[in-house]
């Protein structure tokens, strides 16, 4: 089929200022493992601008180049001509779902959002699946839908450290932040009204300052939302509010690393924090993946991969997985880095964790 574009005059200036160069097949993981140009930056700009002008089909192969790009931003920082794949990809996305072409995976995720308030299916709302009544506080907590439904161990830790630190601080009652539905091309107009749920929501609760646990969520809240609505109230991802509070730790021996999430890195350039919380750590061997910070690799488990095209994400979280030889914990800051990575380890030894549960741990 060929689709009806929107938005061809940016992709058009796109394909003219690529170059060609192939910097992005260095970094990209899609095309580490699918191993085609057609699954690289410049192979799914040139894709983009075929689909949108009706020139290439959106046949199947052609979809599965587009969709299996995890949006990690890598070949955008590699660029020397500055090309934002990753607008490109989505922009393509959104019109391939505007022309009725999604896949079925998508298809039921976005749906479920719409009408139970999670990508999941669950029919419980994140405060009903916690146990909690949501109230009025000055911090509220956003615990996510992944954290909530697929490692509620986070959530709970997060809970549990508010707890025990003393800190009044209330459950936000939000639907789905709307992360998924923007990175797969759903219509604008049903995520921005998610946003303003969300932000009224918020207000009404009479939050100051949300911290979320999730990396996607908070690029979300911190990047995007602003772009749409008004955001009246501080957001902090979790690794953030951890690193200003003053922790007593327990002693823990173990070698152990950082994974960076990339909504939460090189999305949202969130960094130093959860480094911070750790070296908290009494007793631990800290040392850094080969690949960290900006140039960080991504774990494959974003942008709708994992669930459109788990083998390829499990390969992708494997060869992330392959740079930890040394560590006996691997630490994270995303639910999604979590659950990809433990799907890449599948039997092997090594702990994945959430930098908030292990922190309640030694707290």
């Amino acid at each position: 089929m060929s689709i009806k574009i929107k938005d061809l005059d940016k992709v058009k200036q796109s394909v003219n200022v690529c170059t060609m160069c192939g910097f992005c097949k260095s970094v990209c993981p899609s095309f580490k493992v699918v191993g085609w140009d057609s699954s690289v930056a410049r192979g799914r700009v040139i894709l983009s601008y075929g689909l949108l002008t009706g020139d290439i089909p959106a046949d199947e192969s052609v979809v599965e180049n587009i969709y299996t790009c995890t949006t990690c931003m890598d070949c955008v920082r590699r660029c020397p001509s500055k090309v934002d794949v990753v607008e490109i990809v989505e922009m393509c996305r959104a019109d391939l779902v505007r022309n009725g072409c999604i896949l079925p995976k998508h298809k039921a995720a976005a749906e479920s959002i719409l009408a139970n308030g999670n990508p999941y299916d669950e029919k419980e709302s994140m405060v009903q699946r916690l146990g909690v009544k949501p109230g009025n506080a000055k911090i509220g907590y956003f615990p996510g839908c992944s954290a909530t439904f697929r490692t509620p161990e986070t959530t709970k830790a997060a809970l549990s450290i508010f707890g025990k630190l003393g800190i009044e601080h209330t459950v936000v009652d939000c639907k789905c932040c709307g992360s998924v539905m923007q990175r797969i091309g759903w219509e604008n107009d049903d995520v921005v009204k998610i946003m303003r749920h969300n932000v009224d929501a918020i207000k009404k609760q009479g939050v100051e300052k949300l911290v979320l646990s999730c990396a996607g969520c908070y690029r979300m809240f911190k990047e995007e939302y602003k772009k749409h609505v008004d955001v009246p109230f501080e957001v902090l991802h979790m690794s953030e509010f951890l690193a200003s509070q003053d922790l007593k730790l327990k002693q823990l021996e173990a070698k152990v690393t950082y994974h960076d999430p990339c909504h939460l890195g090189r999305h949202a350039k969130v960094y130093d924090a959860p480094r911070n919380v750790i070296q908290k750590i009494p007793g631990i061997e800290f040392k850094e993946l080969a690949n960290i910070r900006d140039t960080s690799r991504c774990c494959g488990g974003g942008g709708g991969v994992r669930s459109a095209y788990p083998e390829e994400s499990k390969k992708m979280a494997e060869m992330r997985l392959s740079e930890t030889a040394f560590a006996d914990i691997i630490v994270t800051a995303c639910p999604f880095c979590v659950n990809n990575l433990r799907f890449g380890m599948g039997d092997g030894k090594k702990r994945i964790v959430d930098l908030t549960e292990l922190v309640d741990e030694l707290l």
